[in-house]
């Protein structure tokens, strides 16, 4: 079957670079998701494009395709959304070119994560091409164009859509990029929750030479700072590093030498395991700055919480034919961001497994073209496995 470009289904190298051809920067397609729904139906998948929207956010387009309709289903899940390419001078060939050179493919998106989309396909392709067409259940994949931005239109409202609908998924494997070197080295069980924090202390603004007539707002909000990040949150657990609370924006907005600001602003992340929830943690931060003494404003987003599928069935057929093909038992990790899976997590067991993820967001982000023929045979020995079992 012929894609958009000329090349075929089966072939992960044509497939990544028509999908890194497509500038598909949050919360734009430009047609990515459409040329993974030609590639999918000429592959007998019926395919439902899923557009959401929300005040206050962009609309975004998602994809979901399922060939069959028995039980076990068996979910791809990934994102056509990349960042922005930033400075294009600093890249070796146009971000959005797809250059093919020495065998590996330069683009925005190569590794995170259309060139994993491009092997689900592939994969899919040749496992149908060797079992005739016959799947004793099915197959489906589940793309978002809104993993990289808000994740508000995306995977979260595609999942309820598909539960109101009465669509089950059995398992799930996400491709974003784990591996940290070379491919088969990790596999993500879990991943760390995520809450963004807000804090503004408010002040009088006034002169420094009669600070009595102002109140600076400055000392209150460094000791409340100190006082979130004095003590750690914890020492790990058993799948989990230890949770971590980063001061990433310090602002005042004070150009004037001879002034106290009105108010002073901090934003922090806390990367937390499953020792915690968000409810807890913000608990526990009202408490920390109640006990500072003052005013202040705290403002709360969560963009996930911790999860864990604990190593089970499905870890193991991953992890087996992850060493099948490269000879490497993956190690079973919850370290790094946030992904999709975090949704996920909620309707089905769920693991990542990708590229390797050292150019992701880079300039001359890129794949190297043995690596993406690999993971295709990995996504193939999973479904084989899966389905023989």
């Amino acid at each position: 079957m012929a894609t958009r470009d000329g090349g075929r289904a089966d072939d992960p190298v044509a497939l990544t670079r028509a999908l890194i051809r497509c500038p598909s920067v949050t919360p734009e397609d430009a047609g990515a998701l459409g040329l993974v729904a030609t590639a999918l139906e000429g592959l007998g998948f019926e395919c439902r494009r899923l557009r959401f929207s929300e005040p206050g956010t962009p609309d975004i387009d998602n994809l979901y395709a399922r060939r069959g309709g028995a039980q076990p289903n068996f979910c791809f899940a990934g994102h056509t959304d990349v960042v922005p390419a930033g400075n294009a001078a600093a890249w070796s060939s146009e971000p959005f070119e797809a250059a093919l050179r020495d065998d590996v493919i330069f683009g925005r998106g190569a590794a995170d994560m259309k060139g994993a989309i491009a092997c689900f396909i592939a994969a899919t392709a040749r496992y149908l091409a060797a079992t005739g067409g016959e799947v004793t259940g099915s197959i489906s994949l589940l793309i978002t164009g809104d993993e990289e931005g808000p994740a508000i239109n995306g995977t979260r409202k595609a999942l309820a859509w598909m539960a109101e609908r009465g669509e089950t998924i059995d398992a799930c494997l996400t491709g974003e990029p784990t591996n940290p070197t070379a491919l088969g080295e990790m596999i993500k069980i879990g991943r760390r929750g995520s809450l963004n924090g807000w804090l503004t202390v408010p002040g009088v603004q006034g002169h420094v030479g009669y600070p009595h007539l102002a109140d600076n707002p400055i000392p209150r909000l460094m000791a409340m700072l100190r006082a979130i990040t004095e003590t750690p949150l914890d020492d790990g657990t058993e799948h989990f590093e230890a949770s971590n609370l980063e001061i990433t924006t310090l602002e005042v907005g004070n150009e004037a030498i001879g002034l106290i600001p009105a108010e002073a602003r901090a934003r922090f992340n806390i990367r937390f395991n499953d020792r915690h929830d968000s409810v807890a943690l913000e608990r526990w931060l009202r408490e920390r700055l109640d006990a500072t003494g003052g005013a202040y404003g705290l403002d709360i987003k969560v963009s996930g919480e911790a999860f864990l599928t604990p190593p089970g069935p499905l870890s193991k057929l991953v992890a087996g034919a992850v060493a099948k093909v490269t000879g490497r038992m993956p190690e079973f990790s919850t370290t790094g961001g946030t992904s999709d899976s975090r949704f996920i997590k909620d309707y089905c067991p769920v693991l990542d497994f990708g590229l390797v993820g050292q150019t992701m967001h880079k300039v001359d982000e890129q794949v190297p073209v043995a690596d993406l023929e690999q993971l295709t045979e990995i996504y193939r020995t999973v479904l084989e496995r899966y389905f023989t079992a």
